[in-house]
């Protein structure tokens, strides 16, 4: 009876570690950017809560009539009025 032959086995899946992403600029050797030694956070916009833009497309999509077919159109135009709200 003749041999097979043997099959090559599948390699585990490896991740990889996420990397922190590169900084625009030299950063000090306590972490800040600036030349002063503080960080500049005024250019820096606040984060948007994924749980009220989800909130608000809805109340968007309740507001045109609960049509079908532009739930992603609901979400941006939800992200912008928060945006608005926030500045």
């Amino acid at each position: 009876m003749a041999k097979r032959a043997a099959r090559p086995q599948a390699r585990p899946k490896t991740t990889r570690a996420a990397r922190a992403p590169e900084s625009s600029g030299p950063v000090g050797s306590n972490g800040s950017n600036g030349s002063n030694g503080n960080l500049d956070v005024a250019h820096l916009e606040p984060a948007l809560n994924e749980d009220d833009i989800r909130v608000r497309a809805y109340h968007r999509y309740l507001e045109r009539g609960a049509g079908d077919g532009a739930d992603f159109d609901d979400w941006v135009e939800a992200e912008k009025d928060l945006k608005v709200a926030h500045n």
